[in-house]
């Protein structure tokens, strides 16, 4: 199944670049900050959980679910992934309980200054850079050929539906 394949291969992209930046694409007054953040555990289900440092107000005035952009990075990488999803602040005590124990939390428990997100991954577009390591003549036929293209030289990304 093409969904399953996906995901997999989501999974291996998001746990070898390791973090992220997060952004709350919420209309709402009251949000979640754009944050820095390493990834905990992405499940099964196409989940993607991390820890964000806990806002001043109370997490119940916060939405329950908000749109989420997450951009993983890291320097030195082939590539890069872009996940748009919905997020959900995990207070459920059970589901937090739950999670607490797992074997790539290595020391990441969630202390009461942090607060466990979890992102359900509805759109990924992942993305693969140019290597620098060119001659000379490959570099220049790709200049000449930028010349004539009429694009402004984005490459495309892969896009996936894990969720669908």
């Amino acid at each position: 199944m093409a969904t399953i394949q996906q995901l997999n291969f989501l999974q291996d992209k998001i746990k070898e670049i390791g973090s992220a930046i997060f952004f709350n694409l919420s209309d709402s007054v009251l949000r979640l900050p754009t944050s820095i953040v390493t990834t905990v555990k992405v499940d099964d289900y196409g989940f993607v959980w991390f820890n964000i440092q806990k806002p001043r107000q109370q997490l119940k005035e916060f939405e329950p679910e908000f749109p989420v952009r997450l951009d993983f990075f890291k320097k030195g990488q082939n590539c890069f992934l872009q996940v748009m999803g919905k997020g959900w602040v995990v207070t459920d005590p059970e589901e937090m309980n739950a999670f607490a124990p797992l074997p790539e939390n290595e020391g990441q428990a969630v202390s009461s200054d942090m607060v466990l997100v979890k992102v359900k991954i509805l759109r990924a577009e992942y993305y693969e850079t140019r290597t620098s390591h060119q001659s000379w003549w490959q570099s220049a036929i790709n200049t000449v050929t930028t010349w004539f293209r009429n694009s402004n030289n984005h490459i495309r990304p892969d896009i996936y539906y894990p969720a669908s």
